[in-house]
């Protein structure tokens, strides 16, 4: 099978652990590209902190961001398709997260804001520095001129699996999805990489077969069982790994790399 839409997640798939491209996956992936095939990451990222990997990979194209609400054309930034929260639906959820303390983004396309940028603790701070972003003071909802697309939580993993267990017995208005180990994301209930991932390949007459998709956490599952060939890391948990059609390396051990030249170089 010759694949023509390659999706990549970003964390913990296509960078290490030290948040960088590796020499071989960045050679490999140019090299894949000059044969014809379209690479489009498929990430949790907004676009303006994951374009800048497209552009170190000398790609253009899109990028499905925010876990698949919003497709973006790197090279002119335009919104190809994004999914919008109801924006009176969300306050009772902002309410709740303050008052039991846990710290959340409010994201539109190409922007994220907080209650408070100075107030922000020291590990959030590095958290944002790490993914290449640093928010602004989030206005009152009615002050908004573009969707909001998507809210984030970001706590230890158990505080916040406790939260995701309380959110699943709220009536269903989102997808609440565990997007990583320290975040949980609240978004349109229509959005996913998944479905995002299909609505592209459709777009371009790309048949479902003809899509390789690579990814490590829960929020990649929907891309994985859409894609042809779906591909979990080896640094996935057991759920990702199950639901994907085989494993590769992890994503310290060049992982990507060693998918694309089994399946797309050989």
């Amino acid at each position: 099978m010759t694949y023509k839409l390659i999706a990549l997640d970003v964390d913990g798939t296509l960078l290490n652990d030290e948040h960088e491209i590796s020499e071989q996956t960045l050679k490999t992936i140019k090299e894949v590209s000059s044969q014809g095939a379209e690479i489009v990451l498929c990430t949790g990222r907004g676009p303006q902190n994951s374009i800048p990997f497209m552009e170190q990979m000398g790609l253009s194209g899109y990028v499905i961001s925010h876990n698949g609400a919003v497709t973006v054309k790197t090279d002119t930034r335009e919104v190809v398709h994004q999914f919008a929260l109801d924006v009176k639906a969300i306050a009772p959820y902002l309410n709740y997260f303050r008052e039991i303390k846990v710290h959340f983004d409010v994201n539109t396309a190409f922007n994220m804001y907080v209650d408070s940028v100075d107030g922000l603790a020291v590990e959030v701070r590095s958290m944002y520095e790490n993914f290449l972003m640093l928010p602004s003071v989030l206005p009152s909802m009615d002050e908004f001129s573009e969707p909001i697309v998507k809210v984030t939580l970001f706590d230890y993993a158990e505080k916040l699996d406790e939260i995701y267990q309380e959110l699943s017995k709220w009536t269903p208005e989102f997808n609440i999805l565990r997007s990583g180990e320290y975040f949980v994301d609240l978004m349109n209930p229509e959005a996913s990489k998944g479905h995002a991932l299909e609505n592209l390949a459709k777009s371009k007459g790309i048949r479902q077969e003809e899509v390789l998709a690579l990814g490590n956490y829960y929020n990649d599952i929907t891309m994985l069982t859409y894609a042809g060939k779906g591909i979990a890391m080896d640094n996935s948990p057991l759920d990702v790994k199950a639901a994907a059609d085989e494993v590769t390396a992890s994503n310290n051990e060049d992982g990507v790399h060693a998918a694309l030249l089994k399946y797309c170089l050989s």
